[in-house]
């Protein structure tokens, strides 16, 4: 036989219980997400069942059948025409390839020709610039000889035999393409071209060394606009700290938006003393994650806060399964707001004209939602997916309603996290920074290859133009150098 036991435990017991049990449920549901389920967080709101959709018709009754015999006469489509091909640009150059027919007869007239576009690939062709300085013997009227000779051109690598173009493939092709050293020396090889990979290596911190008073300039116009954007991002480092492990190390990034430049800075933890040392001489706005390291910055007094509404939305996002109803509802509102600014780009308004539209149509929706909000918090468990959902969002708003306020000023920081995105995809491939040094240089290589990517600026010949011509430029000329400058 069994015997049953009845236990009794108090409401305050049967909450907490109830709440850890939620709690170990979302868990669950987003360790199954991260895992199997979609990493989009596109909204598409239910159909009201109020709304009549477009060609639904009300389906009619079945009539009775009827037998009944009907001729009609069939008109036979047109052969279906075959899909164009994409045109091939014209800017490619083409190589002529005339074929003529066999035995033509005497006498035979041209009257045009057919003409096929074929795209052809052939492997990056290196080669040796052979630099040839003839040397002169010119006899003076003292009966001495003097020997004249042309100046070398200045070089990346002083006294190196990698040029410009040569220096600009190796970095474009790990921070932009993401091949790591071991793989372009394998692909040097199958070309014939035998390098070690520490030669490589070699030649990327050269290339490094050569553009800090570039990435010095771009620092300095980062930091002098009024509006920047801000986050950070982890990058694995060898250290000698750590044998067989690696060194968590970050990336912080900055965007200025109205100026379109980014700035990456290396710092080895995520402590505030990066932002701290960074933005000691800031003056204006910031918008950021609520990450707590931006709120108490020594130079707070001269900096104010914006939030990231795309942060604040992906709570909502995640809280569908624990609360569909209330998290749908907040993503509806949501999705008003960015359609406001999707208006916006659509029609290339000015920032007054933004100002203004968000003014009419952004802020009624705003108050909508923070009323909403301020009543939902108490009808929720605090640690549930829902009920953090809205915490978090209250305790930003102040910051994330302020983009009303300018129309500079962008909804939330999804361009910056864009600008972050090579990094985790290089992280995929070279795994690490092989030391701190290395991972700063890294980040002068991300800034300027992020400002072309933002700018449409084609990042290898910009690169190798600036290696080309940076050994005499003028140093006070440096800012034109920039990409989109």
């Amino acid at each position: 036989m069994t015997s049953e036991e009845t236990i009794t435990i108090s409401l305050a017991e049967y909450n907490a219980m109830k709440a850890e049990i939620e709690y170990l449920g979302r868990q669950l549901a987003e360790l199954k997400r991260m895992i199997f389920g979609s990493k989009s967080e596109r909204f598409i709101s239910a159909v009201d069942p109020q709304q009549c959709l477009l060609f639904e018709l009300p389906l009619a009754e079945e009539p009775a059948a009827i037998h009944e015999e009907i001729t009609y006469t069939r008109t036979k489509p047109e052969d279906k025409k075959h899909p164009l091909r994409t045109e091939i640009p014209a800017h490619l150059p083409r190589k002529e390839e005339v074929i003529e027919p066999e035995n033509i007869p005497a006498g035979a007239k041209k009257i045009g020709e057919a003409i096929t576009e074929i795209l052809e690939y052939e492997p990056a062709q290196i080669y040796v610039r052979r630099i040839i300085r003839p040397k002169y013997l010119i006899q003076s009227t003292d009966e001495q000889t003097n020997i004249i000779i042309a100046a070398l051109p200045n070089l990346p690598i002083p006294k190196g035999n990698a040029g410009p173009g040569f220096l600009a493939q190796i970095a474009i092709s790990k921070f932009v393409d993401h091949l790591p050293l071991y793989r372009q020396a394998q692909i040097y090889k199958r070309n014939g071209l035998t390098m070690a990979e520490s030669t490589l290596n070699g030649w990327f911190s050269a290339t490094a060394l050569a553009i800090i008073p570039v990435h010095g300039t771009l620092k300095k116009q980062v930091l002098s606009a009024d509006y920047l954007m801000a986050d950070e991002t982890p990058i694995p480092v060898l250290t000698r700290d750590k044998p067989g492990a690696t060194h968590k190390g970050y990336y912080w990034v900055y965007y200025a938006p109205v100026e379109k430049l980014v700035l990456f800075d290396y710092r080895k933890s995520r402590s505030r003393e990066g932002p701290d040392e960074m933005l000691q001489h800031f003056n204006g706005y910031l918008q950021s994650d609520g990450y707590e390291a931006y709120t108490n910055l020594k130079n707070q007094a001269n900096i104010t806060l914006l939030a990231c509404m795309a942060h604040a939305r992906r709570y909502f996002d995640k809280a569908r399964d624990n609360d569909p109803v209330r998290a749908e509802h907040a993503l509806k509102l949501f999705q008003k707001l960015y359609a406001i600014e999707r208006t916006a780009r659509e029609e290339h308004l000015d920032t007054e004209a933004i100002k203004a539209l968000r003014e009419e149509k952004a802020i009624p929706v705003l108050t909508e939602m923070e009323t909403w909000l301020r009543l939902e918090v108490y009808n929720v468990l605090p640690k549930s997916a829902i009920g953090k959902a809205i915490a978090y969002t209250l305790n930003l708003w102040p910051r994330l309603v302020r983009y009303v306020e300018d129309g500079r000023f962008q909804i939330d920081n999804n361009l910056i996290e864009n600008s972050i995105r090579p990094v985790a995809l290089g992280r995929k491939n070279y795994l690490f920074a092989g030391s701190h040094e290395a991972a700063q240089q890294a980040a002068m290589i991300y800034s300027l290859m992020a400002t072309c990517k933002i700018n449409n600026v084609e990042p290898f010949e910009w690169l190798k133009n600036v290696l080309t011509i940076l050994p005499d430029y003028p140093a006070n000329q440096l800012h034109k150098l920039l990409p989109g400058q």
